[in-house]
């Protein structure tokens, strides 16, 4: 096989096998447990932006600042782009989103918790950018070594599977279909195979753009779990509540911590 199908080959099946995998761990989970496993997905949300993208963003720049700078500038974009999103869902004065007696229907027992899709357009948006430079870091393994291509893809796959799952807690909790949940992810996912075929024909003129793009995926996990959907955790302020919520977002971060620390050592 010639390298650029390797490439082609490992970014699709990349993509997709994560895809399926995550699936079928969320989206058997029952519909009662989503709100729980919330805090799963911010501790993996979490893990893998601390753990993951932003050391390797530290790890490609020589100026730190430029990394900080970076993921700021991507946090005050996320937040604009959310303000977007509610300004299209909204009409100003006449919207629920901003009705304060909703909110307080809402948290006083109504079953609508979900916040109109705004987390799930954030995540999506940091998502495809994740697995666009995920293409790009295959095939430049690749391009090196077929060995150390299949390595990288496996690691690849293996980090992919609960972030995947926690992305489709976050679109369920924002009130996405199972359907529309998957056919996102699905979509989001081609953003692997796009970014290995463009590496392959333009590594060196693509090279720049990983610094950037790991930062700006950076921003959008921390930006989604710490505005959109901690602040949902606060609902539930009793003791229980608050150790089940701890517990979860340290076994989502744990489990991040876990697959990077496999995927080093191989």
């Amino acid at each position: 096989m010639s390298t650029l199908s390797w490439i082609i080959l490992a970014s699709f099946i990349g993509g997709v096998l994560s895809l399926l995998l995550a699936a079928m761990l969320a989206l058997n989970t029952r519909t009662s447990w989503v709100a729980k496993l919330v805090s799963f997905a911010i501790g993996a949300l979490l893990g893998a932006a601390f753990l993951n993208t932003l050391p390797e963003a530290f790890e490609l720049s020589e100026n730190p600042t430029q990394v900080t700078m970076l993921v700021l500038f991507g946090i005050l974009l996320f937040f604009i782009l959310e303000k977007l999103v509610l300004w299209r869902h909204c009409h100003l004065e006449d919207c629920e989103v901003h009705d304060p007696t909703h909110v307080i229907a809402t948290t006083a027992g109504a079953h609508d918790d979900h916040d109109h899709g705004r987390s799930g357009m954030m995540i999506m948006v940091g998502d495809t950018f994740h697995n666009f430079v995920d293409g790009i870091l295959i095939a430049a393994a690749f391009m090196v070594d077929v060995q150390l291509g299949i390595v990288t893809s496996i690691a690849i796959i293996a980090h992919e599977i609960p972030q995947e799952a926690g992305d489709f807690i976050i679109l369920l909790n924002s009130g996405y279909t199972r359907r529309m949940a998957f056919l996102m992810n699905l979509l989001s996912s081609f953003a692997t195979l796009v970014g290995g075929v463009l590496a392959y024909f333009m590594l060196n003129a693509l090279d720049f753009l990983i610094l950037p793009l790991l930062s700006l995926a950076s921003a959008s996990m921390i930006y989604v779990a710490l505005s959109d959907l901690i602040p949902g955790l606060h609902k539930r302020p009793e003791i229980g509540a608050t150790v089940q919520q701890v517990t979860l977002i340290m076994l989502g971060i744990g489990l991040i911590w876990s697959v990077g620390l496999f995927a080093h050592r191989h």
